[in-house]
């Protein structure tokens, strides 16, 4: 893995709790600058949750985390504000404002954080939305899109303030075989052609694979396998194995735990 030095982000010792349960239980990661790292694993292991805590939405129990060598929980409130100015994040579901058209949604974090004029804000929107291939689209509601189109509108949105990290929320869900391939290219692109760092979560292996540069897998509250995407698809290792190949049988059971949630109901009853 990459050197200390190479690190955009680093995440030492994190766990975190949602109530008794335990979701990230002393976990260890590295997010190489200028490299596109994924984040995979089964669902309900905390994927987007460990975005949340990168963005600073939520705090951990216990650990740290780094960002460009600056630990987030210790940042005064301007300084977490001008950190979070060199994050972008595409949400699941695009999030666009509704009541705004698609240049309003994309000129929104400059208005929020920058004093350019009303002229440099529109040249920078058009500009962005042309690196996605929906410049014609400025004048258009969040409503008269696609889900394709929402989605790359999103990302123009995302990486309206050249932001030196961009992390995705699943970004090829439920998307057709055209607009993934599209926005797997231009997730791509927009990583070298912008030096930025890239953070993707994801359960699109094919499509993941295909463009990272080094995966963590995710399970049981802890960081069960990591390495360059033939590395892992190569791995021997049970767990990785059955999440490499969709194996549905292995290590890790369908269904969830109920032993504990079982005991409760039968003190209640008693």
């Amino acid at each position: 893995m990459s050197t200390q030095s190479d690190n955009f982000i680093e995440i030492r010792g994190l766990t975190f709790r949602h109530g008794e349960r335990t979701i990230f239980d002393c976990v260890d990661m590295n997010i190489p600058r200028g490299k596109i790292t994924a984040v995979m694993g089964p669902s309900g292991t905390g994927k987007t949750t460990l975005l949340r805590l990168i963005g600073a939405q939520v705090k951990p129990d216990a650990g740290t985390i780094s960002v460009d060598k600056h630990d987030l929980f210790l940042q005064g409130r301007s300084q977490l504000f001008q950190l979070r100015r060199r994050m972008g994040m595409l949400f699941q579901s695009g999030a666009l404002f509704t009541d705004q058209n698609v240049f309003g949604n994309v000129a929104f974090p400059l208005r929020v954080h920058t004093n350019l004029s009303e002229r440099m804000i529109r040249d920078i929107v058009l500009m962005k939305l042309q690196a996605v291939g929906l410049r014609g689209v400025s004048l258009m509601m969040p409503s008269e899109l696609s889900g394709g189109m929402t989605r790359r509108v999103a990302l123009a949105r995302a990486i309206a303030l050249d932001p030196s990290m961009v992390m995705y929320d699943e970004p090829f869900v439920g998307q057709d075989p055209i607009t993934m391939g599209v926005l797997v290219k231009l997730v791509r692109m927009l990583n070298d052609s912008l030096n930025m760092t890239t953070v993707i979560v994801s359960h699109d292996l094919t499509e993941t694979v295909s463009i990272a540069d080094y995966l963590y897998l995710l399970a049981n509250g802890r960081v069960i396998g990591e390495g360059t995407p033939d590395a892992m698809m190569s791995s021997t290792d049970p767990e990785i194995r059955q999440f490499m190949n969709g194996l549905p049988d292995g290590p890790v059971p369908f269904h969830y735990p109920c032993e504990d949630y079982l005991a409760e109901l039968l003190k209640e009853k008693k």
